[in-house]
């Protein structure tokens, strides 16, 4: 079966188990390959204990083969944020056109990345000062969506934010 593109999802130590797997499953679902991609362990556990195994290292990731990345949240972001490929990766993706989503920890990398300014946005409320210090504009709602930026605040906001992903997906080229 032919995919609908490859979205890179980004895991790290102590990634938020929900917000890493809910949108994986629901682009699988919408015929998407999904990549769980690291920055240099084989495998990772979650907050939650739930174990993944990387299916790639951002090293090795070319970001013109990506439709988007996923920065799910967690304690992972914290490390990711300080790799300078993955800022790399986040922001080539997001300066050639594709979606970057993130949610409640996760608008760090992006934050890092510096493509934040100038976006309406929301996260978890314990990085609402970070995001706006950095000159987003930050919002307390389920899931908002600034152009091809998609952001959600905490797992119960998943349906919301795997609507928003996909309703950017279905308008990109």
């Amino acid at each position: 079966m032919a995919t609908a593109g490859t979205i890179a999802i980004l895991v790290g130590p102590e990634y938020e188990d929900l917000e890493v797997w809910y949108p994986k499953l629901r682009l699988e679902e919408a015929g998407f390959h999904t990549p769980l991609v690291g920055n240099g362990a084989p495998d990772y556990a979650g907050k939650w204990g739930y174990p993944c195994r990387v299916e790639r290292q951002v090293a090795d990731l070319d970001p013109a083969s990506l439709r988007g990345v996923v920065a799910p949240g967690g304690w992972a972001p914290d490390k990711l944020r300080r790799d300078p490929a993955v800022l790399a990766l986040v922001r080539t993706v997001w300066e050639r056109g594709g979606m970057v989503a993130s949610i409640c920890h996760g608008p760090w990398i992006l934050i890092s990345a510096g493509i934040v300014r100038g976006r309406r946005m929301t996260s978890s409320l314990g990085i609402r000062d970070d995001l706006t210090n950095a000159g987003a504009t930050w919002v307390d709602e389920a899931a908002v969506v600034d152009g091809r930026m998609v952001t959600a605040r905490v797992p119960s906001d998943l349906p919301a934010f795997a609507r928003g992903m996909l309703a950017v997906l279905a308008g990109l080229p």
